[in-house]
């Protein structure tokens, strides 16, 4: 059988945004009333659905979670095989199904009842059981199904998680959910390293660190440099405050001009006064450092001006800031 594939799918996406677009004019006190119930609740929302409409619960109750409203999937089937038990009436109950009901869903309903959990519907089907028993009913009915058969569920899901989406970013911007609450939630993404990994955090330490007293030999410095496997060494004075850092560009700069380099005092060839990072900056910050200064390496300090680590561009890179 031919058909015009891109036709056809122009075709799927007319459908499933018709079924979003139509979803506006269904927002209003039933909306309201769902984010005051969850606002209130003092346990957690409980998502429940089965089949390809409780894959879309699973993916609302995650979006819940890390955005500030603790959250848990409950299997609508598994539900009545056990895992009510999940359940408590400090919990608010999101139920999605798009025809309402199924048998799991008919001997859910009058348990969840008896519990006291107030429930909220996400279905197609305004005079089903399910939208009965509910406190709240947010019809995400469609008119079509994407599927020529009409029976694979496409336009249905998508409407509701769109609805569920609704229901998520609202109540993140009620809460006050910011950046870096998402970051807290998020510790091993990239936006959760920008926000929370300090400096300190990666900065390198000890044998990996090397110090050197500003009247040490070119040639010994390059040799703790090589057994610290780093790019510097960070220069101090006889109390152990910073005065300089000697690099692999120090290195060339000076070896092309002068044979018995290697014999000089690291403070003859050093850099003075080096740009220097607190322990507590964010690594995403000196990131920004490293490309507006052009550097490779930062030495870093206490308030005393006491070098405590150092921070290669390399350290940035590899915990995944950029």
């Amino acid at each position: 059988m031919k058909i015009d594939v891109i036709k056809r799918a122009r075709q799927v996406l007319d459908i499933e945004a018709k079924a979003i677009v139509a979803l506006k004019e269904r927002l209003g006190k039933d909306f309201k009333r769902s984010l005051d119930m969850i606002i209130a609740c003092k346990g957690r929302v409980v998502v429940s659905g089965m089949g390809k409409t409780g894959i879309i619960a699973q993916k609302f109750s995650a979006t819940l979670s890390s955005t500030g409203t603790p959250s848990l999937f409950l299997h609508t089937a598994e539900a009545i095989h056990g895992d009510l038990g999940k359940v408590t009436s400090d919990d608010v109950v999101i139920v999605l199904s798009n025809s309402g009901a199924g048998q799991e869903i008919r001997q859910l309903l009058p348990l969840l009842k008896k519990i006291g959990s107030p429930i909220i519907a996400l279905t197609g089907n305004r005079n089903s059981p399910l939208a009965e028993y509910s406190d709240v009913v947010l019809d995400v009915s469609v008119e079509k199904e994407a599927c020529p058969l009409g029976l694979a569920p496409t336009a249905s899901t998508t409407a509701t998680l769109a609805m569920a989406d609704c229901i998520a970013v609202c109540l993140l911007e009620l809460k006050g959910f910011k950046e870096k609450d998402f970051a807290f939630y998020h510790p091993g993404g990239a936006l959760g390293k920008r926000l929370l990994l300090n400096v300190a955090d990666i900065m390198r330490k000890g044998r990996n660190n090397p110090i050197v007293q500003e009247d040490k030999l070119i040639s010994e410095v390059l040799l703790q440099i090589t057994q610290a496997r780093a790019g510097s060494a960070t220069v101090v004075d006889k109390k152990g405050r910073l005065v300089g850092i000697f690099t692999d560009g120090d290195l060339r700069r000076n070896i092309e001009i002068d044979p018995q380099l290697l014999m000089r005092r690291v403070k003859e060839v050093m850099t003075k006064n080096p740009v220097t990072v607190r322990p507590d900056m964010l690594a995403a910050e000196a990131m920004r450092i490293f490309k507006d200064k052009k550097i490779d390496e930062l030495p870093v300090v206490d308030k005393a001006n006491r070098p405590i680590g150092l921070l290669d561009v390399q350290d940035i890179l590899q915990a995944g800031i950029v």
